[in-house]
């Protein structure tokens, strides 16, 4: 069993544990909502409906990184550098988030017009735009985790991911159309907010003491800047396969797909969960050892690429059995693109364990550049492959765009090569039996 616990820095290892304990335990539920409502789900709309579903949410996505606007881990960091400005970097934060919510909403509408969609499709996107909106509140989320306090915002999601569940119980079970389950993820995140808002409330904070500077703004933006290109570039990758399906052949197939793509996400939640956790005490390390910061974050990709591997290995033996079972035969096929589609996980979690590399030496240039790689990569690829290989070559092009995006172009630049480096020994340190007992 891996000594988790090495991973983070000596002082206050039982905190930093602690927290990703916690958020492995909000991950492992959304896993779970995933595995069982989920599977039940797309059985119960069909390969069709769930194309429309699952193209309504990758729509989004693409847009999604525009209101984000990249600042996410830059926020944590600034907490954690000087916590006294604390309420003017949430209210800037907030502020921000809203005015790309905004943009976002305009750029969907504007779109969606210069589509051939039907009114079905039009309206599921609208509709789950709108859970961007109140994503604006996930400030307090930044606060708790640059404190290493993630188990308060993980009660919400408890609660959220709980309430939701019956939800979707219950739509499936009263045979509700395909509007509702757009109008049940606005819900989670209206629920998420609001146990947000207590959390904070509760950690003896208030809201009133938030104040937006332009300064900060100006400040964030500045530092954010490359990291919203990356995100958008980001967003485009990971998504734009499943649009480009629908544009290409049909919503029957984008539902097939969408089986393939997330019975692999679930896995994502547990990478985000232990590198986020392990973010705030790498900022801390690197500004005391950067020797001993390098050593941490082997031991970080270590860890990661060895899940990544373990699962994709495990998913290309049953994948042919379980699939059928769990969705039904009228998915069969989407067991072929699994069994190619799981191994890009093993890039996704290095390409996650480099945020903590390129934030904390100032390189959020290179990280841009390398997801603005992938995303034309990705593209480019899309164009040929669905055509010539159908959903087959959609996962090849992801695939493979995920590995130069995730791995290979750090190999090009002088100033990320040290990144590549610890990628690649990880790959090496699969075949060393001592890393899976002790990581180096």
């Amino acid at each position: 069993m891996f000594k988790v616990k090495e991973l983070f820095s000596n002082q206050g290892v039982g905190r930093y544990f602690t927290n990703t304990a916690w958020l492995l335990a909000e991950k492992g539920l959304r896993i779970i909502d995933a595995f069982f409502i989920g599977i039940w789900l797309a059985r119960y709309l069909g390969p069709d409906d769930f194309g429309i579903l699952s193209y309504a949410e990758s729509f989004v996505y693409l847009f999604a990184a525009f209101a984000t606007l990249g600042l996410d881990q830059i926020v944590v960091r600034e907490l954690v550098k000087d916590s006294s400005k604390r309420d003017e970097i949430l209210g800037t934060t907030l502020g921000l988030r809203l005015i790309g919510f905004v943009v976002m909403f305009a750029g969907i509408v504007f779109v969606t017009r210069l589509l051939d969609n039907t009114t079905i499709k039009n309206t599921m996107v609208m509709v789950i735009a709108l859970t961007i909106f109140f994503q604006s509140i996930r400030g307090v989320d930044f606060y708790f985790q640059s404190k290493v306090l993630s188990k308060y915002t993980v009660i919400s999601n408890f609660v959220a991911v709980g309430v939701l569940s019956i939800v979707k119980v219950i739509l499936i079970l009263s045979k509700a159309p395909l509007i509702y389950f757009a109008y049940a993820l606005v819900l989670e995140w209206i629920l998420i907010s609001i146990g947000y808002i207590i959390s904070y409330m509760h950690h003896k904070k208030s809201f009133l003491k938030w104040r937006f500077k332009w300064s900060i703004a100006k400040s964030l933006l500045k530092k954010s800047w490359f990291l919203i290109i990356g995100s958008v570039a980001a967003a485009l990758y990971m998504k734009i396969d499943q649009v480009m399906i629908d544009e290409i052949l049909d919503e029957r197939s984008v539902g097939l797909y969408s089986v393939a793509v997330k019975m692999t996400s679930i896995w994502i939640f547990v990478t985000v969960a232990i590198t986020q956790s392990v973010f705030p005490s790498l900022v801390s390390m690197r500004k005391k050892d950067k020797t001993l910061f390098l050593k941490r974050l082997q031991q970080l990709y270590d860890v990661l690429i060895k899940i990544a591997v373990v699962v994709s290995i495990l998913y290309t033996i049953f994948a042919s059995y379980f699939v059928p079972l769990l969705f039904g035969s009228e998915y069969t096929e989407s067991s072929h693109i699994l069994v190619l589609y799981i191994w890009s996980i093993v890039f996704v979690f290095l390409s996650n364990g480099s945020w903590g590399y390129y934030l904390n030496e100032n390189l959020e240039k290179f990280s841009s550049i390398r997801l603005v790689t992938g995303a034309i990569v990705n593209i480019s690829l899309n164009v040929f492959f669905i055509e010539w290989y159908g959903l087959i070559g959609a996962a090849y092009a992801t695939l493979i765009s995920y590995a130069i995006s995730g791995y290979f172009v750090n190999a090009l630049f002088k100033k990320t090569r040290i990144n590549f480096y610890l990628q690649t020994r990880a790959f090496l340190n699969i075949f060393k039996l001592n890393t899976w007992i002790h990581p180096l």
